[in-house]
C-alpha cells in the first residue's frame, strides 16, 4: 500500500494545507468539493501542488509533521521546485 504527504493551495502563494492519507484520489476529492469541515473548507484551498509517495504510514507522517514545522518559505520553495506554476495535479493522480 501507498501513503501520500501532500500540499493543497488556495492559489499560488495563498493558504497552504498539508496533509497526509493512503488514498490520495478519495481525499483530495474530499478538499476540493469541501466535504470536509474545516481549515480546507474554510480557505478554498482546492488545488493540489505537491505530492510525496511513501510505502510506510510512519515515514509519509514524518514527512507530513517535517513540512508542517517548516517555515512558510520554504514549503514555497519546495512547491515552486517541481511545480514552478502551481498548476492543480489532481487530474495526473485520478
Amino acid at each position: 500500500m501507498s501513503y501520500f504527504a501532500y500540499i493543497l493551495a488556495s492559489q499560488r502563494n495563498g493558504s497552504l494545507y498539508i496533509g497526509v492519507t493512503n488514498d490520495l484520489v478519495r481525499r483530495v476529492y474530499e478538499h476540493k468539493h469541501g466535504l470536509i469541515p474545516g481549515f480546507t473548507q474554510k480557505y478554498g484551498i482546492r488545488d493540489l501542488v505537491y505530492v510525496e509517495v511513501f510505502d510506510d504510514i510512519v515515514n509519509a507522517i514524518t514527512r507530513e509533521k517535517q513540512r508542517k514545522a517548516w517555515r512558510r518559505a520554504w514549503q514555497i520553495e519546495l512547491i515552486e521546485k517541481t511545480n514552478p506554476y502551481w498548476n492543480d495535479l489532481y487530474a495526473t493522480v485520478v
